[in-house]
């Protein structure tokens, strides 16, 4: 049995789960509504707010899908209750970020600011070098943030760049004259 795929999913109070045909599961809770149609093959019961996920089989492609599925499922439940947050940092002299209304503006050395608008459901805030990607779906959170780094990536000899809080810069040594 996969670890994951057999582990129960606890609905906390103030969330509904309504699992319609063809695996096509709603969350409502607190912060929102998240749609989306998992594997057709496994099968989500759902008893005195508790989700189960089993699968019908033993061959690998159901190995894989049980605990994805499980996973997916509690990453809805997790962001209509408490959302999903990332931090990026901000590095470098004359790099700087700044927000009006929807639109993220960068300033990375390039010859023109780079603008990016925050898609829906997302929402960026800027204080200081610290850039915050808050939003109740997981997936477009961390891909927003993804984007975001990849307009400067963060280069190995002076740390100069976009980077999240948490990430750590393996740091080269630079050239060394001749004697």
């Amino acid at each position: 049995m996969s670890r994951i795929g057999r582990m129960p999913i606890a609905v906390p109070a103030g969330v509904t789960v309504d699992i319609a045909e063809n695996n096509h599961v709603t969350v409502k809770g607190p912060k929102g509504t998240l749609e989306r149609t998992l594997p057709a093959e496994m099968e989500i019961t759902s008893e005195e707010g508790v989700l189960h996920v089993s699968r019908p089989n033993d061959l690998k492609r159901m190995k894989s899908l049980h605990g994805l599925t499980r996973t997916l499922l509690n990453n809805m439940v997790v962001g209509v209750t408490d959302g999903y947050k990332k931090e990026l940092e901000v590095n470098g002299v004359g790099y700087r970020a700044s927000k009006s209304g929807k639109v993220l503006t960068l300033s990375l050395g390039y010859s023109h600011p780079v603008e990016m608008t925050d898609p829906e459901g997302i929402e960026s805030k800027v204080e200081g070098n610290k850039i915050t990607v808050t939003g109740i779906d997981k997936e477009k959170v961390g891909q927003y943030a993804a984007e975001i780094r990849d307009k400067r990536r963060p280069e190995p000899y002076k740390g100069k760049g976009i980077k999240y809080a948490d990430e750590v810069i393996r740091r080269k040594v630079g050239k060394t004259g001749k004697k």
